[in-house]
This record gives structure tokens, C-alpha cells and sequence, in this order.
């Protein structure tokens, strides 16, 4: 019968190897982390704001100031026009919630630049000058209806 012994030197090494592997991927993890907001709301809530409006040809791309970095298949945001629709109206949980009938936005990962499209493109505007931007979850429910940003882009279009 042969006896098996474990090699305890190299069991060192190779954890060794390993501790060493893990502080590197945790010193770049927190690098990154430095760097981006996470997609996670913090504590006081996700916040977005348009920070900045300029004309880019036949659209508008809105500049966005937020305390988390958007994911469209996580938490994201809703940009629809204003005046045209309600913040209770910006999201799937419209005639749920809030029993008003569903409007029109188009949600979007697109930081800290975005240029408008779809719903909330030039050419479906009907009239209105307003701009409007909140968070919205993976499910495409605003976050909270409190915390929205509006603004007046007449001047560009």
C-alpha cells in the first residue's frame, strides 16, 4: 500500500499565489469603484439632473449630472417630454400605481451625454419645450416620483 503525503510546500505556494491573485482583483475592483458611482441607489436615493442642454442637428443632447451610473437592465433612466406627459405617467407602473394611462418616454443608459430619440425625440414633441429626466429600475418603474428634473429647451430647438 503506498501512502499518499501532501506536499506542504507547494500547498503554500500555490495559496500564496492565490492571496496574491485576490489583493490584485481587489485593488482593481476599488479602483473602478473610485472612479463610477455605483448602479445602486445610495442611501438618500437615485438622483439625476440635466445638467446641460445643446442642439445637435435635428435632436438635443441633454448633459446628466447623477449619483449612480446607469444600466438599462438595471437601474436607468427615463427622458420624456413634459409637458406632454406626467412623472406618474413616465414609467410601466402608470395605471397600476398610479391609475393614469401609461406615457411615453425612452429609457437609456447613455452618461453623462445623450442625445434625444424615440419618445423623446424632436419630431413627437407635440408642441412642448420641456425636457424631463428620472431614474427608473429594471423593470421600468420611476424609482420615485418626487425626484425628477425638468427643463425649458426652447432655446434649441
Amino acid at each position: 500500500m503506498t501512502k499518499i503525503v501532501p506536499n506542504t510546500r507547494n500547498a503554500r505556494t500555490v495559496l500564496i499565489r492565490i492571496s496574491a491573485f485576490l489583493a490584485a482583483m481587489t485593488a482593481g475592483i476599488t479602483a473602478f469603484a473610485a472612479d463610477d458611482p455605483p448602479n445602486a441607489c445610495p442611501v438618500d436615493g437615485c438622483a439625476v439632473t440635466i445638467a446641460g442642454v445643446t442642439k445637435a442637428g435635428e435632436e438635443i443632447e441633454l448633459t446628466f449630472s447623477s449619483n449612480f451610473t446607469p444600466d438599462v437592465s438595471k437601474n436607468h433612466f427615463h427622458v420624456w417630454w413634459g409637458k406632454k406627459f406626467t412623472i406618474e405617467q413616465a414609467g410601466r407602473g402608470a395605471k397600476p400605481v398610479y391609475g393614469v394611462t401609461k406615457g411615453e418616454w425612452h429609457r437609456h443608459d447613455d452618461y453623462p451625454k445623450y442625445v434625444t430619440q424615440g419618445a423623446a425625440s424632436r419630431s413627437v414633441r407635440d408642441g412642448t419645450t420641456e425636457l424631463c429626466v428620472s431614474a427608473a429600475d429594471r423593470d421600468h418603474n420611476i424609482i420615485d416620483i418626487k425626484a425628477y428634473h425638468c427643463v425649458d429647451v426652447s432655446d434649441h430647438l
